[in-house]
């Protein structure tokens, strides 16, 4: 661990806290960052020379396995005929026909560059549309960091244990109305008193920036139902669950249509690409054809596609779904199995391939329930598997990946490290 020590104490001297991404620091769970050298396939290496079972995957674009040899050989492919264009290319038009495939309620797109820009662009264009101003989110729902989506958020303000984020000015925060997740009483009350000026509810449908915490059918088919009573844009988050949970993501698992969908991730297979979608008239609404603006000088770029569309071209296949559903079951029932065993306060939450460890005597429904849950335990546990080769989010409220290149060896060897370490 020493280069990476070394590596972490220079990196602080030039960047915020020593890393990009906040999270990374292993601020909540303690310890040195590891420096990653390279990937392959189900494995991190780190610059000490260490080598880790990775589940967190690039916090989940990574479903085929690090360094996939067709995914970077599309990329060099691309890379070779240039970089970027800043120019409209005949691969987005196949990237955008191969998401449709898969989400039929995404009739029209529009690439970006990240998650986050998905997702404040929805909600602008939903306040285009509908010429109202507030929304509708939950708590311990990520969104991104624009300024009206940092209320009450999860995944790295809930790891850093802040409230929210300075320089957010409160006149923008007030136009955000915060919900518990999963609680439909809260927001039919809502509904009732403020429908008429929500733009739309956001929403990821199966929580993962809190721990994995499915939605409940009920809950989201509450949504759905008054949002079409009040004329309110439904939005669904998929930007981690998009291709992940099922080929159509949540929507397909839950067979409820969103108004907008933003997706991430996988889309963009690992390297930065988003997309936001939905209806023909809500998308019409966009620049150049509509009056709502929005503009990357790098939306769409080559390498990004082309890696997208060699990710998503796979993954019509669905042997693939069929093996990463059994492989997650496996990992997770023989967990669970581990757990019941030696006696221990954990749930073991799971959708899909996501799946995530509360250490709580009950399941875990909301934000507050999860911030309930013994977050030291979860780190003392972070560093025993570290210590073993296996590499988990290095925060309690983060979600866990397998890949298609998780097998058999990988996962009997983490269920032996899992148990050790408990």
């Amino acid at each position: 661990m020493k280069k990476s020590q070394k590596l972490f104490r220079e990196a602080k001297k030039i960047i915020p806290g020593g890393v990009n991404s906040p999270v990374r620091a292993f601020g909540s769970v303690g310890g040195t960052p590891r420096f990653i050298k390279r990937a392959e396939r189900a494995y991190l290496f780190d610059v000490d020379g260490k080598k880790y079972i990775d589940y967190v995957l690039s916090w989940g674009p990574m479903i085929l396995g690090h360094a996939s040899g067709e995914v970077v050989k599309a990329i060099i492919d691309a890379a070779i005929k240039g970089t970027s264009y800043g120019a409209p290319t005949e691969q987005e038009t196949r990237l955008a026909e191969l998401i449709k495939e898969a989400f039929p309620s995404m009739q029209k797109m529009r690439l970006v560059n990240s998650g986050t820009e998905a997702t404040m662009t929805a909600i602008r264009l939903a306040r285009g549309v509908t010429h109202r101003k507030k929304i509708i989110k939950f708590d311990g729902c990520y969104h991104g960091h624009s300024d009206s989506l940092l209320v009450k958020p999860g995944s790295g303000v809930a790891t850093l244990g802040l409230p929210g984020s300075s320089g957010v000015p409160e006149e923008i925060a007030q136009l955000t109305i915060s919900l518990p997740f999963n609680d439909i009483c809260a927001f039919e009350q809502m509904m009732r008193t403020e429908g008429n000026n929500i733009a739309c509810v956001l929403v990821e449908p199966v929580a993962g920036n809190m721990g994995v915490i499915p939605g409940t059918s009920e809950f989201l088919w509450a949504l759905r139902n008054w949002t079409k009573k009040y004329g309110t844009l439904l939005v669904f988050d998929e930007v981690m669950t998009g291709f992940r949970v099922a080929h159509g993501g949540a929507q397909q698992l839950y067979g409820i249509k969103p108004d907008l969908t933003c997706l991430g991730k996988i889309v963009g297979g690992g390297l930065p690409l988003a997309v936001v979608g939905g209806k023909n008239e809500v998308m019409n609404a966009l620049a150049p054809k509509g009056s709502v603006y929005q503009a990357g000088t790098l939306s769409g770029n080559p390498l990004a596609v082309a890696s997208g569309i060699s990710v998503l071209e796979t993954l019509k296949n669905p042997r693939i779904y069929s093996d990463l559903r059994e492989k997650s079951e496996r990992l997770v029932n023989r967990i669970r199995m581990i757990v019941e065993k030696k006696k221990k306060e954990i749930q073991v939450q799971s959708v899909g391939s996501m799946f995530s460890l509360f250490f709580s005597k009950k399941p875990v429904e909301n934000f507050d329930q999860a911030k309930k849950c013994n977050i030291k335990a979860y780190s003392r546990f972070f560093h025993k598997l570290l210590e073993g080769g296996v590499y988990f989010p290095p925060s309690a409220y983060e979600a866990c990946f397998i890949s298609e290149a998780h097998g058999k060896k990988e996962i009997d060897k983490t269920l032996k490290v899992i148990e050790k370490s408990l």
